[in-house]
């Protein structure tokens, strides 16, 4: 017998072992919050022994691109910023500075306050993205910041929204998402009545393979905090796919404080069902008016006309059956492949001759070509869509698409917001900020150049309409004329760091890859402080955007850096010539 290569059978052995870990998967739940406190424990235990414990830190920043804000609160002059791995902070000067408040967890998810000085946390972030990461529940504060308890639900794991009962703040409600990466167990609505003592989870929704759906977003009626909306958000992630829609996604009304609900989505005109994905609720309380934001994963429809001029896409092959893909034109098929790189051997004849022997699925035909980064812009879906819900029924607030909103990537967004004073007057946060003066018919982009784009956050103050407040990837923004113009905000130092390196110089150079801020690099000896506003001189120098990740740097010349973001695209650049190099695996 032919002996096999210890290299094939160490494969062969790992194949047989990832096969019999994806068996045990499927009944794999998440980690407890007691398994990953003993990790924590255990972390910390290290740490101490270490030699590093000894040490003496400061702050090196930068600030100066802020980091991702997940919600924000306001009680008077006293703002509370959520950022999703930064931790709660507080300002009570407009922005100008900050005071971090809860250090017992980072991850956040939400946040609400009330003018006693209560405020509640929902930890894990909601947003769903893969540097999205876990809590381990709600926290309190009776005393304005000052001292915290945990409250209750450990097992949520990501929390969408918090709300206290304006009237008896002992009455409160968590929207959890529950579980991102394993079986959701932990979903719903929660409801106390003792202050956080005990929850009951009032709202329940069956999702598939005993699972539940979690909830997304809550909103309760300042003038009667007995009526309730919330929805619900059916998702699915795994490391190797995301199912960001599901027939669970859906809007619920209750008018009793959550005892019972009843599914308003399924009235008339609201799309339900498989491609229905994040949803987020504003409520205009003087008119009952109800605004639902909705991330329509279907695929946008194409007149034939459009269909025929376009020919052939990667899409079109992703649930094309073998008897259609045989039954193409051999011209439009070879066309298609000459037009997107296929190698020459490829020609149509030669690809249906494999696809006909089942060597190949005309999925390949995509799958070939696929690109994480463009799939996430240039898929064709419906995307972002506004209704407004008033006495009993639907209505979609506009025409057409809203186009460039958030592409295919709604899971990241979903967030809707409503003048108090005006319900014709509604912002959506998504990759540009947006704001309506007609109730969602119309909308104008309110971005400025000093304002990060990917939004998460809008308040809008009821005394003073003009005020506004934005949470986006790059911290906090304030408006003081509507979202004319804006003032950035970001002394905290709350960046979400992918990865960190450093070079030989002396004194040496760090550089680091953070989450939608680029890539940096600054001296070590920095201490960080905002004596920059007055040079403009900041020591940090940007080196590259979008999500930065892993940097190099050549230790023959350190003026040579290989800096990366999302999807597995890198660049090597010569910071003394500007000469740049773009590298990506490609065929």
């Amino acid at each position: 017998m032919m002996p096999i290569h210890p290299t094939l059978r160490g494969a062969c052995a790992l194949l047989l072992l990832m096969e019999s870990l994806d068996a045990q998967a499927q009944s794999w739940g998440a980690s407890s919050t007691q398994e990953r406190e003993a990790v924590h424990a255990e972390r910390d235990a290290m740490m101490a022994l270490s030699w590093t414990s000894g040490l003496e830190l400061h702050n090196i920043g930068p600030a100066v691109m802020g980091g991702r804000v997940v919600d924000l609160a306001v009680v008077g002059d006293t703002t509370y910023v959520a950022y999703a791995t930064g931790g709660l902070w507080k300002t009570v000067n407009h922005g100008t500075t900050f005071e971090p408040l809860l250090e017992a967890t980072t991850m956040l998810g939400a946040v609400d306050a009330h003018p006693s000085g209560r405020i509640l946390v929902g930890s894990g972030e909601v947003n769903s993205s893969r540097s999205s990461y876990a809590g381990d529940g709600v926290y309190l504060s009776n005393d304005g910041g000052r001292t915290w308890a945990h409250a209750g639900l450990p097992e949520t794991h990501h929390i969408g929204r918090v709300r206290i009962d304006p009237s008896r703040p002992d009455r409160m409600w968590v929207a959890a998402l529950g579980e991102l990466y394993s079986k959701n167990q932990g979903g719903g609505v929660y409801r106390t009545e003792d202050g956080g003592n005990t929850w009951t989870r009032v709202l329940t929704v069956d999702g598939d393979a005993k699972s539940v759906v979690g909830a997304v977003d809550l909103v309760v009626d300042p003038r009667n905090p007995d009526h309730l909306y919330a929805a619900t958000w059916d998702r699915t992630r795994r490391a190797h796919e995301f199912t960001e829609a599901g027939a669970g996604s859906g809007v619920w009304e209750s008018q009793d404080g959550g005892d019972t609900w009843s599914r308003i989505s399924q009235l008339d005109g609201f799309p339900e069902g498989p491609d229905a994905g994040r949803i987020g609720l504003a409520h205009h309380a003087a008119s009952n008016t109800l605004y639902a934001l909705i991330d329509n994963q279907a695929a946008r429809p194409m007149d034939e006309a459009a269909a025929e001029e376009e020919g052939l896409t990667p899409g079109a092959f992703l649930d094309m059956s073998t008897e259609a893909f045989l039954a193409l034109d051999n011209d439009t098929l070879q066309a298609y492949l000459d037009e997107n790189g296929f190698q020459p051997a490829d020609s149509a004849a030669a690809v249906k001759a494999r696809v006909q022997r089942d060597e190949l699925s005309p999925r390949a035909l995509h799958d070939y070509l696929s690109d994480g980064n463009a799939a996430m812009f240039d898929t064709e879906i419906v995307g972002p869509e506004l209704y407004a819900f008033q006495n009993g029924a639907w209505q979609r607030t506009h025409e057409g698409w809203l186009d460039d909103v958030w592409y295919t990537y709604g899971y990241y967004f979903g967030t809707v917001s409503v003048d108090p004073s005006d319900v014709n007057t509604v912002y959506i946060a998504g990759v540009p900020l947006l704001k309506s003066p007609d109730g969602g018919q119309t909308f104008e982009h309110i971005g400025a150049p000093n304002v990060h784009v990917d939004h998460h956050k809008i308040w809008i103050d009821p005394d003073n309409p003009r005020h506004v407040l934005n949470g986006n990837d790059g911290g906090m923004n304030v408006s003081w004329d509507g979202g004319a113009s804006w003032i950035k905000c970001n002394s905290p130092s709350v960046g979400q760091f992918y990865a960190v390196e450093v070079d030989d110089a002396e004194p040496y150079n760090v550089y680091g890859g953070l989450q939608d801020n680029g890539t940096w690099k600054g001296p070590h000896t920095h201490k960080e402080n905002p004596a920059w506003h007055q040079t403009g001189q900041h020591p940090y120098r940007g080196l590259g955007g979008g999500d930065g990740m892993q940097i190099e740097v050549d230790r023959r010349n350190a003026d040579i850096v290989f800096t990366g973001y999302q999807f597995g695209w890198y660049r090597k650049t010569n910071l003394a010539t500007g000469e740049s190099t773009s590298l990506h695996p490609t065929h």
